[in-house]
C-alpha cells in the first residue's frame, strides 16, 4: 500500500487561527464568554436569522433541537435512511421512533418528499432532512408536506454552512439560507466540516421560544452564566429546566469567527474543484455524479461519484488506496446497522443501491486542481 499522498479532507488553518486563539488565552477567560457570544452574532447575521446558538457538537445542536421541538416517547421522527447516524440515535434516546425514509436516487441522495407523505401516521411528530454533501433538500415541497400535517422540520445543515436554496417558492423564499428555512437548523464544525474549529456546533432558529428553550438546556438549565458573573451582571442563578453541558468554549468560539470569516470563498473554491471533477468524470460510462442538474447554491461539502455496482467500487476504491488518495463513504444505510435491528427497514431499495456503490473522493480548498487529475485517470483507469 502506498503512503496517502491525497487525503479526503483539510483544514485552511493560517496566522489567522493563530492569533484568535492567543487573543483568547491573552484574555485569560476560556469558558463560553464574548468570542462565543461575538461568533453566535456574526453566524446568525450570515444566516439572517434571529438566533444562532452555539454548542458543543453537531450532536448536541441536533439534541437541542429534538428535544425544543418537543419530540419525546412514542413520537414518529421520519428522516433520511443515507445519513451519520446521530440523529437517529437521538431520536431514539429522546424514546422517539426513527422512520426511516428512502432517498431520491443516486443523482439525489437526499429525502424523497414523496416517502414523507408515504410514511405519515396518527404518531408522525417531525421531519428530520439533511443537506446531503452541502446540496439542500427539495424544501419548497417538504415544507409544504410539513405544514399541511402540522410537522416540526429541523434541517441537519451540517453539511451545507453557508449553502443558499434558489428554487423560489412562496414558503421559501428565494436564497434561504440552509439551516433558516425549518424550525431550526443543525450545524456541526467537526474537523472534517467547511467550517472546522474540531468540534462544536450551533442551533439556528427564527422561533423565540426554541431559542430560549436550546440556551438553558446548553447549560443545566441555568438562567445565568459564569461569564455573567464574572462580569458583575448576575450574583446567582435559578435552575428551571433539567439540561445539560453542551457549552462551547472560547478557544474554539474565536477558531469559528476566523472560519466564519473565510467560508465564503472556501465554498467557492471547493465549487470550482467540483467543477473540475464533473468535467473529467461526466461522460464515464455506467457512473453516476449526484446533483449535476442542481440549480442552487452549494457548499460543496462532499464530492462523491456513485460506481455502477459494489465490485466496481472496490476496484476504484483499491486503486486509489494503491495511489496514495485516500477516500470514504457517506453514508451507509442507517437502518441495516445493528442497532436499529427492531426498526421498520423496508422500502429503502435506493438508499441501499447508493451505499453500496457511492465513493466520497478528496475535496477541500487547498486541494490543487492536477492533484484532481490525477484522481480522475485513476478512476478512468479503474473503470476501463
Amino acid at each position: 500500500m502506498s503512503e496517502r499522498r491525497i487525503p479526503l479532507s483539510d483544514i485552511d488553518y493560517g496566522p489567522e487561527e493563530n492569533a484568535a486563539v492567543l487573543r483568547v488565552l491573552a484574555n485569560r477567560w476560556l469558558t463560553m464568554g464574548p468570542e462565543v457570544q461575538a461568533f453566535e452574532a456574526e453566524f446568525a447575521t450570515m444566516l439572517g436569522v434571529k438566533h444562532a446558538i452555539a454548542v458543543a457538537n453537531g450532536t448536541a445542536a441536533l439534541h437541542l433541537a429534538f428535544v425544543a421541538a418537543g419530540f419525546g416517547p412514542g413520537d414518529e421522527v421520519i428522516q433520511p435512511a443515507i445519513n451519520f447516524v446521530a440523529s437517529s440515535n437521538l431520536t431514539v434516546a429522546l424514546e422517539s421512533v426513527p422512520v426511516f425514509a428512502d432517498v431520491t436516487g443516486p443523482g439525489d441522495p437526499t429525502l424523497d418528499p414523496g416517502e414523507i407523505e408515504r410514511l405519515i401516521t396518527p404518531r408522525t411528530r417531525g421531519v428530520v432532512v439533511m443537506h446531503y454533501g452541502g446540496y439542500l433538500c427539495r424544501m419548497a415541497e417538504i415544507t409544504e408536506i410539513c405544514r399541511r400535517h402540522n410537522l416540526k422540520l429541523i434541517e441537519d445543515a451540517c453539511h451545507a454552512v453557508g449553502a443558499r436554496y434558489l428554487d423560489a417558492a412562496e414558503r421559501v423564499p428565494h436564497g434561504s439560507m440552509a439551516g433558516a428555512i425549518g424550525l431550526a437548523g443543525c450545524f456541526s464544525f467537526f474537523g472534517n466540516k467547511n467550517l472546522a474549529i474540531g468540534e462544536g456546533g450551533m442551533v439556528a432558529t427564527d422561533d423565540d421560544q426554541v431559542a430560549e428553550k436550546v440556551r438553558l438546556l446548553r447549560s443545566h438549565g441555568m438562567t445565568s452564566m459564569s461569564w455573567d458573573r464574572h462580569r458583575g451582571h448576575a450574583s446567582s442563578y435559578d435552575v428551571v429546566l433539567n439540561g445539560y453541558n453542551y457549552r462551547l468554549d472560547e478557544i474554539r468560539g474565536s477558531l469559528g469567527r476566523v472560519q466564519l470569516a473565510k467560508l465564503e470563498a472556501n465554498n467557492r473554491r471547493r465549487g470550482e474543484l467540483v467543477q473540475a471533477y464533473r468535467e473529467g468524470l461526466e461522460d464515464l460510462h455506467g457512473w453516476t455524479i449526484p446533483f449535476l442538474d442542481y440549480e442552487g447554491d452549494s457548499a460543496y461539502h462532499l464530492m462523491v461519484v456513485v460506481a455502477p455496482d459494489p465490485s466496481a467500487r472496490k476496484k476504484t476504491v483499491d486503486a486509489l488506496r494503491l495511489e496514495g488518495i485516500q477516500t470514504s463513504m457517506h453514508y451507509p444505510c442507517v437502518a441495516d446497522f445493528t442497532a436499529f435491528a427492531t426498526t421498520r427497514r423496508d422500502g429503502l431499495t435506493r438508499s441501499r443501491h447508493f451505499a453500496e456503490r457511492a465513493i466520497t473522493l478528496p475535496l477541500y480548498p487547498k486541494l490543487t486542481e492536477p492533484e484532481v487529475e490525477e484522481i480522475v485517470a485513476v478512476i478512468r483507469n479503474s473503470a476501463d
